[in-house]
C-alpha cells in the first residue's frame, strides 16, 4: 500500500514536472520576440527539472542515490539564472530590440 502512494505522489511530479517543460516549450514557440522566450524558457525548465527530479527522488526512495539527485538541482539553481542571464546581456549588447505592438495591430484590436 506504501509502495503505491509513493508511486503515485512520484508520478504526480513527474508528471507537473512534464507540464513545466511543455509550457517553457509553448512559449519559445509562442512568445513575440527574444527576451520573451528566454525568459519563458529560463523559468520554466528549471521548475520543471526540479519537480522531475523530486518525483525521481520520490520513486527511487530516500538513501545514496537521492543524495546524488540534490546535488543537480542546487547546481541548475546557480547554473540557469547565471546563463540566462549571460544570454540576455548578450542580446542586448547585439542590439536585439524588444518586441512593441505596431501601430496597426493596436488600432485593430479596437475594432
Amino acid at each position: 500500500m506504501l509502495h503505491t502512494i509513493q508511486i503515485i505522489v512520484a508520478g504526480f511530479f513527474i508528471l507537473a514536472g512534464l507540464f513545466f517543460f511543455t509550457t517553457a516549450t509553448l512559449g519559445l514557440l509562442r512568445f513575440p520576440d527574444f527576451y520573451c522566450r528566454l525568459h519563458a524558457t529560463g523559468k520554466g525548465d528549471t521548475l520543471g527539472t526540479l519537480l522531475m527530479i523530486v518525483g525521481f527522488m520520490i520513486y527511487e526512495g530516500f538513501h545514496l542515490l537521492s543524495i546524488k539527485f540534490v546535488l543537480i538541482p542546487l547546481f541548475l539553481f546557480m547554473a540557469s539564472p547565471t546563463v540566462t542571464h549571460s544570454i540576455g546581456r548578450a542580446g542586448v549588447s547585439c542590439g536585439v530590440e524588444p518586441w512593441e505592438k505596431k501601430e496597426t495591430e493596436k488600432t485593430e484590436e479596437v475594432s
